[in-house]
């Protein structure tokens, strides 16, 4: 019998895949339902309100509603900005390219990162890393293909301010995340994701779903929200360092839905990019696991 170590990282393996299948089929939808002419703002709303229908009942059932009491609301605030910056950008990127090549450009985020946490965070970013880092960038520029006639510059634009985004929100719940716990952290995103979708719907434009529409919508908010919690899970029964990695099988899931149906074949140098700046994520996660045992 396998010991029971191994089997939570199988099982934290095996919702981190889980999320990734949830992130890919929320990317879909939003494209979905952004060529039936529902804006931006107005799809965040619904991704955001709906997921509070998972992560309510995740919560009632295992920490209870006092893990909403929160000691840092301004670093909610912060994280809720950013992040939700970046869940803009990344909704607009994918109704600009095929779903794998936005799917593609949000590997980046790793690379922004570590960037961003010896520039915020004062980390130290040994050569390895920043090399790794440098490694990456090449892949991008590789997936975007600046050549005359094939450089997408709003979706590629897009797709990089949203890793960028995701990059410092990962920062910004590096931050907090010394007192507030996972579900305090998701909770506050997700209602600031309500406000910001429905003030922006009101301020830019509200269109009316038809009833097919309005499914996918909520459809796209219960994603979203088990996707959330399949990452929450996933990290709570298994160290990052090992499921981290598995991330990058959103683009396998993404390839195959933009296939089956929009018929999207993905270029050869967005896959050959995606492996090289999938690649220097996984090397840079195994130097910040190395520093990490060695501070232990």
């Amino acid at each position: 019998m396998s010991s029971p170590a191994a089997q939570n990282m199988v099982l934290g393996i095996t919702y981190r895949v889980l999320a990734m299948a949830c992130m890919a089929c929320l990317s879909a939808l939003v494209k979905w339902t952004g060529s039936r002419g529902i804006p931006v703002f107005e799809i965040i709303f619904f991704r955001n309100a709906f997921a509070f229908l998972p992560l309510g009942l995740y919560i009632s059932r295992t920490t209870g509603f006092e893990v909403l009491r929160t000691q840092r609301p301004l670093g909610h605030l912060v994280r809720s900005a950013v992040g939700l910056t970046g869940m803009v950008c990344g909704f607009s990127a994918v109704q600009h390219l095929p779903l794998t090549e936005a799917t593609a450009l949000q590997f980046a985020s790793p690379l922004f990162m570590t960037a961003l946490s010896a520039l915020i965070l004062a980390e130290p970013v040994g050569r390895h890393r920043w090399g790794a880092v440098i490694v990456g960038f090449v892949g991008v520029l590789i997936m975007a293909r600046p050549a005359p006639g094939h450089f997408n510059l709003p979706g590629v634009t897009l797709g990089l301010l949203s890793a960028l985004g995701a990059a410092g929100a990962m920062v910004a719940i590096r931050q907090i995340a010394n007192t507030e716990r996972g579900p305090t952290i998701v909770f506050y995103f997700t209602l600031g994701g309500t406000v910001l979708g429905l003030v922006g719907s009101l301020i830019f434009g509200w269109v009316t779903p038809d009833l097919a529409t309005l499914g996918l919508l909520v459809l796209a908010g219960l994603i979203g929200g088990v996707g959330q919690l399949f990452l929450t899970e996933a990290l709570r029964v298994a160290p990052v360092g090992v499921v981290a990695p598995f991330d990058y099988t959103q683009l396998i899931w993404a390839a195959g839905i933009g296939l089956l149906i929009w018929g999207e074949l993905p270029r050869a140098t967005t896959l050959v990019g995606a492996v090289i700046v999938a690649g220097s994520g996984v090397y840079i996660l195994h130097r910040e696991m190395r520093r990490f045992r060695r501070a232990d």
